[in-house]
């Protein structure tokens, strides 16, 4: 079954006729077709994608089961939506009211004779669960950053900046086989490295632990991974805490399965943290889903209702972060199964001293 007819199989759930997707990772998500301009109505025995003359022969070529329509400034996306609509008698469109801007919503409504229904979990149900396919690609996007992130190690030292060795790894990720970084790394050194999402700067790495969070994108699907190292010899309580953090990841992990919620994974790793002395410098959640976008609807958090379902892929990363010293974030991901999970990521976890 492919996406569309997913999407058609939930309209009746939420109460729709059609769905209207305008976001360009869901259109991505449904047609396997990236642009960033398009329009997706998807009906009950029908679909319909309509895009501007850039990308009409690529459409034409990449999507399947559609019917492919070409958009100009006489037959607009509204005016084509609007006659199909009408043509089909459909009395209610559901709409991405996660991604729509209110006047973006205005305008549809002050064209539509059809009722608009916030239909944005219908998407957020479909792309939590990842096929075997999406995995295969998660994990190759997985590989492509492990090892951009393995070329970069004999670089760091105190004479390369955070900034530089930030543009090294995105090199990397890009001549290993990447489309792009997945989001703008994080590479955060000595104090800064307290900062859980510092940003690169143009000081020189500093001794201490530095942070590395990185990612690559790879036909639209994402990696998630941090790793904290060590330049120079570590003090105890340095130890201590890295040691935490990890004994914290692992004790996450063994608590995800599939039809578990998302605090109550959570919770399982802040408690090590806590009974360690370090519960308020853990002020992020353990995780989130990931996919076609690196942070997506499923969250492990102290206030998450979610309940995990099998086929979701998460990350896993406590950390610990004493301000204005140094901070610690391990971060894997893992694919949830009905026993358990499986840990996608294959770098080593032991504390790396430089």
């Amino acid at each position: 079954m492919n996406n569309i007819e997913r999407i058609r199989g939930l309209l009746s759930k939420y109460e729709c006729d059609a769905m209207l997707i305008s976001s360009p990772v869901n259109r991505l998500f449904a047609t396997g077709f990236n642009s960033s301009s398009g329009i997706l109505l998807v009906a009950l025995r029908d679909a319909w994608f309509f895009t501007d003359p850039r990308y009409i022969e690529a459409a034409e070529t990449v999507i399947s089961g559609v019917n492919v329509r070409c958009v100009t400034a006489e037959e607009t996306y509204h005016e084509q939506v609007k006659a199909l609509i009408d043509e089909h008698e459909i009395l209610s469109v559901g709409f991405e009211d996660g991604r729509v801007s209110y006047a973006g919503y205005l305008k549809w409504e002050d064209e539509l004779e059809a009722d608009l229904i916030p239909a944005q979990e219908l998407l957020n149900e479909l792309r939590a669960v990842k096929s075997r396919s999406d995995l295969e690609k998660m994990i190759k996007s997985q590989r492509i950053a492990e090892k951009a992130f393995e070329e970069i190690l004999p670089l760091i030292g105190t004479d390369i900046t955070e900034k530089q060795l930030a543009a090294e790894l995105v090199y990397r990720l890009m001549r290993n086989g990447a489309d792009d970084k997945a989001f703008d790394p994080v590479v955060v050194s000595g104090r800064n490295s307290s900062r859980p999402h510092g940003t690169p700067g143009n000081e020189k790495i500093s001794a201490g632990f530095l942070t590395i969070d990185f990612g690559a994108r790879l036909d639209g699907w994402c990696s998630d991974t941090t790793r904290t190292l060590c330049l120079g010899r570590p003090s105890d309580e340095m130890v201590k805490v890295y040691n935490t953090v990890l004994k914290a990841q692992q004790a996450g992990i063994g608590a995800i399965r599939a039809g578990v919620e998302g605090a109550a994974v959570d919770a399982a790793a802040r408690a090590v943290i806590e009974s360690a002395g370090y519960g308020e410098c853990f002020g992020h959640s353990f995780g989130h889903s990931l996919g076609l976008e690196v942070h997506e609807s499923l969250k492990a958090s102290l206030t998450s209702e979610d309940v995990l379902p099998e086929g979701a892929v998460m990350s896993a990363e406590p950390g610990i972060y004493l301000p204005g010293r140094f901070g610690v974030r391990i971060e894997d991901t893992v694919h949830i199964t009905q026993n358990g999970c499986l840990n996608i990521t294959a770098l080593p976890k032991e504390l790396i001293i430089l």
